[in-house]
């Protein structure tokens, strides 16, 4: 008792500012949230390796269960605009155990990337600037990332306004980069003027299933890859504009907006390299655009680093705030101590949670990377197993808190139950499959053997290991958060009858 009392929770004077943003900004947040030229430009080659012409046909597939879950976060922010998001909805639907766990995965998910955002928009901008000593050396290239962490942790602190004014800018940046790119690799494919062996483009290549079922499901892990992230905008649902609606659909038209970049800058990679180079050069992973850059615009190469930086840029920053939010949301469920949701009475932002968020990246992006290299690599793999696991819990608790109103009409059936279960399922196959996977040392970066394992299902083990461990000590320390039970959809909030 003495343990509740004393972690009641943080003071109600302060809260997150109300309709800080629009839908706009919280739609380019959360495009930013994927880092769209990073994630192709990582994605591209070992995609093209895999299933070669067909690429942007498998990018269009890893597309379906990405909408079918935006659809369960449209639906589950209708009812509860908690910037806790998974966390809180899943606990809302399927109790504190399993909502416990899906807010661990969303914290961890930025711990493990974080660190690897800010070092890419690190080594591009040095590249871009012609610095290329500089990004060789290790010191400097570690030094300067976790500053620019500090720079874009603070930002995040000031305020959530001046958050999105940086990322307006930055996808501006960032999708300007990209087209000029596609224009002038498409222009030189169509002109025969390209430097490699050059691919007529058709619409064949939307085919996933062109080059047979074993290609497609390695390619649709990848996917999970490229188009995480879109839900930071539902994060900041209490800091949004009409909270109930905008952050929802700013989600789902996050899916559809990368989709249509994925599947034009694909078409532009592959119709200019030909599948035979981007299959040879797999193994560059991010810094294939840098070669493709060279390759396609000569001495405008400094175009495509600078987009590949601003994309590490901005996702670095959009990062932070779901990691944030949901340890926020946990404190003030009494599911993590209560300092964790204390929020600055001055910028309205939850400084306390957010800071270490930055500081646990940090010292993990710096531990792992006197590793090696590829441990920093293998721990990003380890991230499609916490994406999946989250993505589909959320799929489940949409289907299960609005059980009771599915058969009412087609539309609660196929977009409230139907779809984010299906989504959640292709999600559910795919962590088995990343598990088979990974298994295998051989499949990881390193090439090396952890316990008999890969490393990246090690520490992907190790992570989830450490959360139930710590959710039961939570849970013996302070039980209030495990009283809440399972609750069922208003009918109102299904039929829409209701203001929020």
């Amino acid at each position: 008792m003495a343990e509740d009392i004393a972690d009641a929770g943080p003071p109600q004077s302060a809260s997150l500012k109300p309709e800080a943003i629009g839908f706009v900004d919280a739609l380019v947040i959360g495009l930013n949230a994927t880092s769209p030229a990073y994630s192709l430009a990582a994605a591209i080659g070992p995609v093209v390796a895999l299933v070669g012409v067909y690429a942007p046909g498998v990018m269009l597939a890893s597309f379906v269960p990405m909408l079918l879950i935006a659809s369960a976060f449209y639906y589950l922010n209708k009812v509860d605009q908690d910037c806790g998001t998974t966390f809180s909805w899943v606990t809302r639907a399927m109790g504190p155990w399993a909502g416990w766990l899906g807010g661990w995965a969303i914290t961890m998910t930025g711990v493990l990337v974080i660190g690897s955002l800010a070092d890419v928009a690190v080594t591009f901008a040095l590249l871009a600037f012609g610095l290329d000593s500089w990004a060789e050396n290790e010191f400097v290239r570690q030094l300067l990332t976790v500053l620019l962490i500090i720079v874009m942790t603070a930002v995040c602190v000031i305020g959530t306004e001046v958050s999105a004014r940086v990322q307006n800018v930055l996808i501006l940046a960032q999708v300007a980069c990209l087209i000029a790119f596609a224009v002038v690799a498409l222009y030189k494919v169509y002109a025969d003027t390209g430097t490699l062996d050059a691919v007529d483009p058709a619409f064949s290549w939307l085919d996933p299933f062109g080059a047979g079922g074993a290609g497609l499901t390695a390619g649709l892990l990848l996917g999970v890859f490229i188009y995480w992230g879109w839900e930071s905008a539902v994060n900041l649902t209490e800091e949004v504009e009409d909270s109930a609606t905008a952050p929802g659909k700013a989600a789902v038209w996050s899916t559809v907006i990368l989709l249509v970049t994925y599947v034009a800058v694909a078409y532009a990679v592959v119709a200019y390299a030909g599948p035979a180079f981007l299959s040879e050069n797999a193994a560059e992973e991010e810094f294939i655009f840098a070669i493709l850059a060279e390759e396609a615009m000569g001495g405008w190469d400094w175009v495509v680093l600078l987009a590949v930086s601003t994309s590490g840029l901005a996702s670095t920053q959009t990062t932070i705030i779901p990691a944030s939010r949901t340890a926020l949301s946990m404190a003030r469920r009494h599911a993590l101590p209560s300092h964790y949701g204390h929020i600055s009475p001055r910028f309205r932002t939850p400084d306390v949670s957010t800071w270490w968020v930055a500081g646990i990246a940090i010292a993990w992006y710096l531990i792992v990377r006197q590793i090696s290299e590829n441990a920093l690599f293998d721990s990003l793999t380890a991230l499609s197993l916490l994406i999946a696991f989250y993505y589909a819990l959320t799929g489940i608790a949409c289907a299960v808190y609005y059980r009771r109103h599915l058969t009412e009409s087609l539309h609660n059936f196929l977009l409230i139950g139907l779809g984010p279960l299906i989504g959640a399922g292709l999600l559910v196959w795919l962590l088995v499959e990343s598990i088979g996977d990974m298994a295998d040392p051989e499949n990881s970066y390193s090439g090396v053997s952890w316990f008999g394992l890969g490393p990246p299902l090690v520490i992907g083990i190790g992570i989830t290991l450490a959360g139930v461990v710590l959710m039961i000590v939570r849970r013996l320390m302070a039980p209030t958060f495990w009283a809440e039970r399972p609750e069922v959809a208003d009918p109102d909030l299904v039929h829409g009858d209701k203001e929020h």
